[in-house]
């Protein structure tokens, strides 16, 4: 057995020890390296994009984090091809940076015209803040401007580049689009009225976000938890607007209110088989360009959706309508018209003040009388007459895609006293809006199918994909029978009635007149000599092509709707009648005779009542009523009271 010195056992413990001492250090170091390398292949492959953005300057960062907004698009009927009536443009915004500056009296030079500042105020401020890193000066400046700013090359001068939002066709419905109001802070535009601000979600897309803090020098570091997400560009939207119906509705009714000297105008197109809005427009509008230098805000607000009132006779339509489906009436229903008729304390009259003895229904709507509608009113009962109205969309929301939108007023419907239901069926003591009037004269016009109106006929989405709009039926008020008579009747009143100034030679057009008072705001009655004329129709009578509302408020020219509600009618059908490529109907020569309105088949009328004379309650005799009596309009209702009426009712 060989001897080992205790030295020797210390020596041979040592090297074990010192190799798994070498052994643990270089797997440490091996695991160091990995840790190194995994960190930098993090960080420059899986992040790279993020320390590349947090390297980028501000447009970059702009680029990547703030959305581009959609488009408002319009189709041209010609070729097929879209045109916007909202998009994006390159925008500027011009700064200074005070530090940087090395000749800052020629800089104030430059910048000064673009501020309301002198030369010398500038200067003194800069010397003041000599450090100063970063002064706005202006924004929404354009690039050929910035070019020339720049091309100075004056030390302390710089440019952001932004976006602003244009609007290429001018004059084509501002109240209808709306506007875009900029957020300095953000970059990012806020819709605000009409489309722009309906469709604010969809048009905005999604902002992106980075998530990062800063060394000591100013420097963007992404951190342990940093995140990032890229923006989402905006959806841009078709609309169901025709390019050229709009153009030409937006420069007729414009010319329309200062023919008349009307307060206002305003005329929607529908088409009746989908509800799909042709045009829509208004006057006075606003330029969305220079929204900021409209004076009164109340121009934003679109009166075709958002403006209620009391239409007038133009709703004896619809209570004729009710009393047919109901089956309580039909064309040739007759009653002895009285020429008044009192309610409670009140007496109502026709607006010519005239009895006419024995009227049938169809001479009620030609005539626009008064008594006629209160006659159907009694037949139906309040109760019916309420659900009868509420049927047709009154008293609610269409549902269009545009807000805000008003409901209108019936409520004075479910009040007890009888006068309320008189004065409603012929439109007065109710308020509805011209987009209500719109949808239910297209169930008139479609076979009694109440539709929801839309503007928006797709969405295409920034990948490609596209959302089509579809017709929506929200209820049924009347049958297919009561629209084909009530067509009739409509036509009978452009023929032969009031709105014979709506006809359009050629073509069988429908439709009926409304001249209404003008409730005042300061809590009862009306207000002295003020009106509002509409005038709803469609055409085709047969198959029709559009509905249209035409709406004056307060016209000084003409006192009632076919003066001047109708005539514009008149113009805008011919156009679109001639622009659709609509063959005529009958020759033009043709004279306007009781044999040339289209009758309802005699299958379609077998469920008419018959032929029934019904008196109202006066002995007034048809051999003493005025049967010659047939002078400008209907309303204004007339009415003599020996107290106040109430305020919702008082004609």
């Amino acid at each position: 057995m060989r001897y080992r010195s205790p030295s020797y056992r210390r020596a041979s413990g040592s090297s074990v020890l010192m190799g798994d001492r070498l052994y643990w250090l270089q797997w440490l170091l091996i695991g160091g390296v990995l840790i190194v390398v995994g960190r930098l292949f993090f960080l420059q492959v899986m992040q790279g994009a993020s320390y590349k953005l947090l390297a980028s300057n501000q447009h970059e960062l702009r680029k990547i984090l703030v959305p581009e907004r959609g488009k408002i698009l319009v189709r041209d009927r010609a070729d097929g091809t879209l045109h916007p009536l909202a998009t994006n443009r390159d925008s500027w915004q011009l700064y200074v940076e005070p530090r940087n500056m090395s000749k800052p009296g020629e800089v104030a030079q430059v910048v000064a015209p673009f501020t309301k500042e002198t030369e010398e105020v500038l200067v003194e401020r800069w010397k003041a803040n000599p450090q100063d890193p970063y002064e706005p000066i202006a924004k929404g400046l354009e690039t050929p401007v910035i070019n020339e700013l720049l091309s100075k090359n004056l030390k302390g001068i710089g440019a952001a580049k932004t976006w602003a939002r244009s609007y290429p066709e001018a004059n084509i419905g501002g109240q209808m689009i709306g506007f875009v109001r900029m957020d300095d802070t953000s970059g990012i535009g806020e819709g605000v009225y009409g489309l722009e601000g309906s469709f604010n979600d969809v048009l905005a897309g999604r902002s992106g976000f980075i998530s990062a803090q800063k060394d000591a020098g100013g420097r963007r570091l992404m951190l342990d938890g940093g995140k990032m997400r890229y923006a989402v560009n905006g959806s841009d939207i078709v609309l169901t607007i025709d390019r050229t119906i709009q153009h030409e509705v937006c420069a007729r009714v414009k010319n329309a209110v200062e023919t008349y000297q009307a307060m206002s105008g305003t005329v929607v197109v529908m088409q009746p088989d989908t509800g799909a809005i042709i045009a829509m427009c208004s006057w006075p509008d606003f330029d969305p360009v220079s929204y900021g230098e409209t004076k009164d805000i109340s121009v934003f607000n679109n009166p075709a959706t958002y403006g209620s009132y009391e239409p007038g006779s133009v709703f004896k339509a619809i209570t004729m309508a009710i009393g047919i489906d109901a089956g309580k009436v039909g064309p040739n229903t007759t009653y002895t018209d009285p020429g008044v008729e009192k309610i409670d304390t009140f007496e109502i009259k026709n607006s010519d003040e005239q009895a006419h003895g024995v009227q049938t229904m169809r001479q009620v709507l030609e005539k626009s009388l008064n008594t006629g509608t209160i006659f159907v009113e009694r037949l139906l009962g309040r109760e019916a007459f309420q659900s009868g109205v509420e049927a047709f969309g009154f008293g609610k929301k269409t549902g269009i895609e545009l807000s805000p939108e008003s409901v209108g007023n019936i409520s004075s419907l479910k009040k007890k006293a009888d006068v309320y239901g008189a004065t409603a069926s012929f439109g007065q003591g109710i308020t509805v809006t011209p987009i209500q009037l719109a949808s239910s004269f297209a169930a008139l016009a479609n076979g009694g199918r109440l539709l929801r109106p839309y503007i928006v006929d797709e969405i295409v989405y920034p990948d490609g994909q596209r959302k089509r709009t579809e017709p929506v039926e929200m209820s049924r008020p009347i049958s297919a029978r009561t629209s084909e008579l009530m067509k009739g009747m409509l036509v009978s009143v452009v023929e032969r009635g009031h709105g014979a100034t709506a006809g359009v030679p050629g073509y069988f057009v429908a439709g009926k007149t409304g001249t209404a008072q003008v409730a005042s705001s300061r809590g009862g009655g009306y207000l002295e000599g003020a009106i509002v004329s509409t005038f709803a129709g469609f055409a085709p009578a047969e198959h029709p092509a559009f509905v249209m509302v035409v709406k004056m408020d307060r016209p000084k020219v003409g006192k009632w709707a076919e003066v001047n509600a109708s005539p514009l009618f008149k113009e805008l059908s011919s156009f679109m009648l001639s622009y659709l490529e609509i063959p005529m109907e009958r020759d033009v020569a043709a004279p306007t005779e009781i044999q040339s309105v289209p009758d309802l088949p005699v299958e379609a009328a077998a469920g008419a009542p018959d032929v029934v004379s019904i008196d109202t309650g006066t002995s007034v005799k048809p051999e003493d009523a005025v049967q010659n009596g047939n002078p400008s309009e209907e309303n204004p209702v007339s009415i003599d009271a020996s107290s106040t009426a109430p305020t919702q009712s008082s004609p």
